[in-house]
């Protein structure tokens, strides 16, 4: 219960003090003469002027009265559009901003200047979206719902990206200049995360299966893709080169390198194992043994009840697994960059040799997204899988 002078919603209330925090102590954008120096910070409160005040401080002071507020379903409706109003403020004035100062130095006759997201800019970004999704949250809404509801909190920055709005940032120079390259690794590290569930899929729920129809066939299957997962990935991609060499020379025709895509997914096809059989022999085990009974007394073959009954009631652990799985292949995707497998590891590495800030962040932001959309994907398919139970 809420008081006088008590917040009815401390989470709100923190995140709005360490925003605060942030506007006060962090640059908001940072200015350089080019993409390889540091750059200057500008702090929030020199973009404030004329009617840019009220684009930031209505949504902030309607967050601020929401903190305060008797919770309920409008309260927390009104926190998480203030929230996506916030956040497409903020990156219309950094847009702006960048705009206004790339206009002037091309009329100057320099055209190597950079605008980029400062800490200040990444910290509030980060805070709108927490308000946002802790609000979605408390609205209770089921795995659909939630992915809709964050989904239209981000669609006035998808909007304002895709228009243009925000080309003067430096972020999106880098896109426009690596536009081909870009688009080639993205599609390379799905290709890579994709061709890695499939053998996972047709490797690891066989031996979940078997595991949990034969416990003592289980014990040495975990015991063996327990150690593979202490291997550390980048260990693991270098030592599958050398024999993938040597087959490579052995049999030339089957077309496999010692670096490359090969590896790359062999590798990550190993540390996916262990979450798929996992998860497949929870999911059996979960099975209700009344269940069986039923299906059994009712006629049911061994494997009419096994594809019938056993398999749609461990159906949502397994997704769950496969949940699990691929988030963390699109994550080590990144590390086979390193063996020339390519994909986003490939920009990102090549910002870190350069130094380029806004180059690392257009191979790393990607990352995340697809991590985040495939996560959200696999909590609808849960869902739904749940609700279809037999």
């Amino acid at each position: 219960m809420s008081g006088a002078g008590h917040s009815a919603n401390r989470v709100l209330l923190v995140l709005l003090i360490a925003g605060m925090a942030a506007a006060l102590g962090l640059a908001f954008v940072t200015q350089a003469p080019n993409r390889l120096v540091s750059g200057v910070g500008v702090p929030l409160r020199e973009l404030l002027h004329g009617g840019n005040w009220a684009l930031i401080s209505v949504p902030a002071a309607v967050l601020a009265l929401a903190a305060f507020l008797r919770q309920s379903a409008a309260t927390h409706g009104l926190v998480a559009v203030a929230a996506a109003a916030l956040l497409a403020a903020l990156a219309w004035l950094a847009g702006a901003h960048a705009k206004q100062l790339s206009d002037a130095a091309e009329a100057a006759g320099n055209s190597a200047g950079r605008t980029s997201f400062g800490g200040g800019l990444w910290v509030l970004t980060v805070l709108c979206w927490l308000a946002a999704a802790d609000a979605v949250q408390r609205l209770k809404f089921g795995a659909l719902g939630r992915t809709l509801a964050l989904g239209a909190v981000l669609a006035p920055v998808i909007v304002m990206a895709a228009s243009g709005a925000l080309d003067a940032l430096s972020l999106f120079k880098e896109y426009d200049n690596r536009q081909d390259v870009f688009d080639a690794a993205l599609w390379r590290h799905a290709q890579i995360v994709g061709v890695t569930l499939l053998p996972t899929l047709l490797i690891g729920v066989p031996l979940g299966v078997m595991a949990h129809r034969h416990p003592r066939f289980g014990t040495p299957v975990f015991a063996l893709l327990n150690v593979i997962q202490t291997v550390p990935s980048i260990a693991l991609f270098g030592l599958l080169m050398a024999p993938l060499a040597a087959l490579a020379v052995a049999l030339p025709a089957l077309g496999i390198a010692g670096i490359g895509l090969a590896p790359a997914v062999i590798a990550l096809a190993l540390y996916s194992l262990l979450p798929i059989v996992q998860s497949t022999l929870t999911g059996l085990r979960e099975v209700p043994a009344a269940a069986v009974e039923a299906a059994t007394g009712m006629g049911l073959t061994p494997r009419q009840v096994f594809w019938r009954v056993q398999v749609p009631l461990a159906l949502p652990l397994l997704l769950s697994g496969l949940r699990l799985t691929t988030v963390q292949a699109i994550g080590l995707a990144v590390v086979a960059a390193l063996i020339g497998a390519g994909g986003l590891g490939a920009i990102m590495f090549q910002g870190l040799l350069s130094s380029a800030l806004d180059l690392v962040l257009l191979g790393v932001l990607p990352v995340v997204a697809m991590a985040v959309g495939v996560d959200a994907l696999f909590a609808v398919l849960t869902q739904w899988a749940q609700r279809r139970q037999p």
